[in-house]
């Protein structure tokens, strides 16, 4: 199962991206603000990352620069309430793959992820990635 990392200062945001990930096969992890979705980005090293740009602690566009600095190709979906256009302009030059409004249908949510993460069945996608990385013995 993909893990997606939810990084969101709005916890009905947080709640809302979290049962409709769970409810199309994602393994989700929750942060309320910046510094703690680095903590779990560390520690979990999720499939993708769906963060806001406005977290306290730190804002997203210093999420997004840590997350590039570790993993340049790490699916990073930028969801955000509108009305910051220099911050969206600074996360597309620093290569959110895409920026979405939190008003967003639902199903054009899921439609980024199943893209991004190489289709509809994200636990295939993991496990193909993992069998590609090594991380698998060979069935005999």
């Amino acid at each position: 199962m993909a893990k997606i990392l939810v990084i969101d200062h709005e916890p009905r945001i947080r709640h809302l991206l979290d049962a409709l990930l769970n409810l199309n096969g994602y393994d989700v992890l929750l942060a309320e603000s910046g510094q703690k979705g680095m903590e779990v980005y560390r520690l979990e090293r999720p499939d993708a990352v769906v963060l806001d740009l406005n977290t306290p602690e730190m804002d997203g566009i210093a999420v997004l620069q840590q997350v590039r600095s570790l993993n340049r190709d790490q699916p990073v979906i930028i969801c955000t309430g509108g009305g910051n256009v220099e911050m969206e302009k600074r996360a597309r030059a620093l290569g959110a793959n895409e920026i979405i409004e939190k008003e967003i249908p639902p199903r054009r949510l899921m439609g980024v992820l199943n893209r991004l993460l190489d289709g509809p069945f994200p636990r295939a996608a993991t496990q193909l990635r993992k069998l590609k990385e090594g991380q698998w013995r060979a069935i005999s």
